[in-house]
């Protein structure tokens, strides 16, 4: 919980002055912010027993204190929440009535987590507030396990080694015993199962987190104990050829695992922390990058514009939106589309996510110099007819873009910003001459990734009208339109979603937009005169997914 919140609470009540206020916050930040606010209180003398501290947070909150001391749920109370989402948000289920179903966080202070249950579960969450330990205890002992069989690998691998003093033999030795490779292997086979995007293994002080993320959330996996932490990370080192013995620096990696009759690349990360290595598997799907843009689900229009746009001879396209947001994977679909035997194409990324066939990928490698420039400039040399750029991250690499597209050659890549007009002004900004932006710009295409409803539960249901308005819908103007949600279920790991589609804005730069750009016009005036030219903005494409039942409110609202 939070110290200052916690300190301000009690002394609006004349319970501790600035001096000792100060001394607690003092010993607080010396533990490292790891010991419980509630004890060092009832040290200080400030409480009596921590319970009387809860029931002012109760108080405050507008709710009640519960003791959850001998506290035994029927069955049907903690199937109301998903194990994964309990283990995820420290929360447990009390109690139920016609008012909502009452829970008992472990953090009941973060507001975020009351509104993703409520969306998640599609019911009213009414908090508590309970001992924060008890929760998690709880929670672990009635949400106990996600897989048996990980359970059955760990019960095998016995009491472990102490991993300070190993030398790197026996640390490799212990990395190739059968446990622990049955145990990675697993890790990695369920989150490839569950359509993980990233594993991230991290070690803290007394815990080894494993966690998956799942359409864009992240998902945590009941923890192995900590010494299994460096044993874990050394088999994934040993997989992905890095050095073991090196633990001070960052390292990169890459593993390939036939999983099924799927073959899956995995590209590895390591980051030295205070507490050992903490290593992110990033999944590259093989089979998934066969994407033709008809699988994308890209509205028609926008479809047909960029089949149309990927084929001319010059000119510069970019995709845009934050990381995660599938930029990547629209510009492989269109080079796929591309890649036929009359036509060289060559891409500069940082790093190669795929390899495909009949095109010439180059890494980016700053620690020698090769850096995007670079890179473009040697591309020049090398005849192509179409290029990509993985991102366009300095005025350098934008301003050879542009010299490529006027010498002839089609230009593909990436921005981050928040839409498509903004883009245009972002070129502007990098030091770009506004007539050359204008002059070798054919279109952006700003897109996100949202959560799509579970097909097997999705439910109708009635928003409120305050939904609506942020929404920027009128309730008067929805005539028979009908607005769905998923329920959870088995089938999306009691979520309510399952899978992911994109919402798109499509900025065709015309010859009215060329003008303004010219003009040095901002992204504002930008994107008002494409509204006016008939653009659909990330929103209104947003709304055509929640009408189609594709998609929730709640995804719209989040990302657009």
């Amino acid at each position: 919980m939070n110290i200052d919140y916690l300190i301000d609470l009690v002394a609006a009540r004349g319970m501790l002055d600035d001096q000792v206020a100060g001394e607690i916050r003092e010993e607080y930040t010396r533990g490292g912010g790891t010991a419980d606010p509630a004890d060092i209180l009832v040290n200080y003398g400030v409480i009596g027993e921590k319970e009387t501290l809860y029931a002012l947070i109760a108080n405050e909150l507008g709710t009640e204190y519960v003791d959850l001391e001998g506290f035994d749920p029927p069955q049907e109370l903690l199937g109301m929440l998903p194990g994964g989402m309990a283990r995820l948000h420290g929360a447990l289920p009390v109690s139920i009535s016609s008012e909502g179903l009452f829970i008992a966080l472990s953090d009941p202070l973060n507001p975020q987590i009351v509104e993703d249950l409520r969306f998640a579960l599609g019911q009213e969450i009414r908090v508590v507030v309970a001992d924060p330990e008890l929760v998690d205890a709880l929670v672990e002992k009635f949400y106990a396990s996600d897989s048996e069989s990980l359970d059955d690998v760990l019960r095998q691998m016995g009491g472990g080694l102490d991993g300070s003093d190993l030398t790197e033999a026996d640390l490799e030795a212990e990395a190739n015993s059968a446990p622990i490779i049955r145990y990675v292997d697993l890790v990695m086979f369920n989150a490839i199962k569950e359509r993980a995007s990233d594993i991230h293994f991290e070690p803290f002080e007394d815990e080894f987190k494993i966690r998956y993320r799942v359409d864009g959330a992240l998902y945590e996996m009941s923890p192995p104990p900590v010494h299994l932490a460096l044993p874990i990370i050394s088999r994934i080192k040993v997989m992905s050829n890095m050095n073991i013995a090196e633990r001070r620096i960052p390292q990169d990696g890459r593993i390939m695992k036939t999983v099924g009759d799927k073959q899956v690349d995995m590209r590895v990360s390591s980051l030295p922390t205070v507490y050992g290595e903490s290593v992110v598997l990033r999944v590259l799907d093989r089979s998934s990058v066969n994407l033709d843009l008809e699988n994308l689900g890209l509205p028609e229009p926008i479809f047909d514009y960029i089949g149309a746009t990927i084929v001319k001879p010059n000119g510069i396209f970019i995709v845009t939106g934050p990381t995660g947001a599938g930029k990547t994977t629209t510009l492989y679909a269109s080079l796929r589309r591309i890649n036929t035997i009359d036509s060289k194409l060559l891409t500069a990324e940082d790093p190669v996510e795929y390899d495909i066939d009949g095109i010439i990928q180059v890494p980016v490698n700053e620690g020698i110099g090769l850096d995007f420039p670079r890179i473009l400039r040697a591309f020049l040399r090398q005849d192509p007819d179409r290029i990509m750029v993985g991102e366009m991250r300095d005025v350098d690499t934008a301003r050879i873009a542009i010299q490529a597209s006027l010498t002839g050659h089609l230009v593909l890549s990436t921005l981050h910003t928040n839409d498509s007009a903004g883009a245009v002004t972002r070129l502007v900004d990098m030091g770009c001459e506004p007539f050359l932006v204008a002059a070798t710009l054919e279109g952006v295409l700003a897109q996100r990734l949202v959560r799509t409803i579970c097909r097997k539960c999705r439910t109708p249901y009635e928003p409120s009208e305050a939904i609506l308005t942020q929404l920027g819908v009128s309730p008067h103007e929805l005539g028979d339109k009908h607005f769905f949600t998923g329920e959870g279920c088995d089938a999306c790991g009691q979520t309510g979603y399952k899978g992911r589609k994109g919402l798109y804005e499509l900025l065709d730069i015309t010859d009215p937009l060329r003008e303004l750009i010219t003009e040095r016009s901002p992204a504002v005036v930008l994107r008002q005169k494409a509204i006016e030219l008939g653009m659909n903005t990330l929103r209104e494409d947003g709304l055509r997914n929640i009408y189609d039942g594709a998609v929730t409110i709640d995804e719209v609202l989040k990302y657009t």
